[in-house]
């Protein structure tokens, strides 16, 4: 019996201390190594620029190197799906809302789940979504180029960057009824040299993307599709205010953790982009690249991507099928 009772107590100890060691190791600070940051999208993409900006004072924050890893191609597609079947609580995405509210609408059949292998954690910034035409085409606003391409029909041609882009142009096209020959890309980049030597006659991307051209007077944008006019271009209306509310998006650029991950973790990396997004050299910074720093808590981000998912379906229900 004496040998019996020592038996329990160590085995009563042994327990004891795995509970206290797996008590000590949850509460363990994160992060605990490196933590990286996967950009779908290339260098000099407006994810990109976003990341690197907000990796350096998350490093300092966590006091644990914060690296930045691009894996582009498929508009996004190949990192997304990379980042959804390898999760690690010490990766991190970072791109637009696209792979969550946009590609389910595109794509019959995804590589991840959407709803539970991308978790918003917070928005990072807000883009500017840009319809843009040669400085050659003689059309200032969206009524005029719709007028123009109404007296040209089947001459024009338009193309987008990727993302909720098609879906918008196509509503646009549908809704002004338009005829005009869609043009698909690989490389966002051919496009826009393209529409600057005006073989392109109509371009929706992202604002950071067409920014160098507009600014050189290479292209001009007649209209942004978010709610409000960006700073930087306060004279250039909104998709709204030009007579076209149905294609208005906000584009938001956030980031988010792989399936799993713990609901306060994501709150405590939230919390840290907030404080991040209050410093005004960061503000200014990315400001200066055409997006608005524009932090949120996960719930705010998820409603953000909602939101957007709304408008996107409403917008394939009136055009049909999505082009590719």
């Amino acid at each position: 019996m004496p040998g019996m009772r020592l038996t329990c107590k160590l085995a009563l100890l042994v327990l004891i201390a795995l509970v206290v060691s797996a008590a000590s190791s949850h509460a363990q600070p994160w992060p605990q190594r490196p933590v990286r940051l996967v950009v779908p999208l290339a260098p000099g993409s407006s994810p990109d620029v976003a990341a690197r900006v907000f990796a350096d004072h998350l490093a300092t924050r966590w006091g644990k190197p914060v690296l930045v890893e691009n894996r582009p191609g498929a508009e996004g597609l190949t990192g997304t799906v990379a980042f959804a079947n390898a999760p690690d609580d010490h990766t991190l995405l970072v791109t637009g809302a696209a792979p969550i509210s946009v590609y389910p609408f595109i794509h019959e059949k995804l590589a991840y789940d959407p709803a539970r292998d991308v978790l918003p954690i917070s928005i990072m910034v807000e883009t500017f979504g840009t319809i843009s035409v040669p400085t050659s085409l003689p059309v200032k606003s969206l009524p005029d180029l719709a007028s123009f391409a109404r007296s040209r029909p089947g001459q024009l041609n338009w193309a987008t960057g990727g993302g909720a882009f098609p879906i918008l142009m196509a509503g646009l096209i549908k809704s002004a009824g338009l005829d005009m020959t869609h043009v698909p890309y690989r490389d966002q980049n051919l496009a826009i040299q393209d529409l600057a030597e005006s073989r392109t006659h109509v371009f929706a991307t992202a604002m950071t993307a067409i920014l160098p051209l507009a600014e050189s007077g290479k292209i001009r944008v007649l209209a942004v599709t978010n709610k409000s006019r960006p700073p930087l271009w306060s004279d250039v209306p909104t998709v709204a205010e030009s007579g076209f509310p149905d294609i208005a998006f906000e584009g938001v650029l956030g980031m988010f953790a792989s399936r799993g991950t713990p609901a306060d973790q994501r709150e405590h990396i939230a919390a840290d982009i907030r404080a991040i997004a209050a410093d005004p050299a960061v503000r200014s910074r990315l400001g200066s690249t055409g997006q608005i720093v524009r932090a949120s808590t996960p719930a705010e981000f998820a409603a953000a991507i909602e939101e957007q998912r709304s408008r996107i379906a409403d917008l394939v229900q009136l055009i049909g099928k999505p082009p590719q």
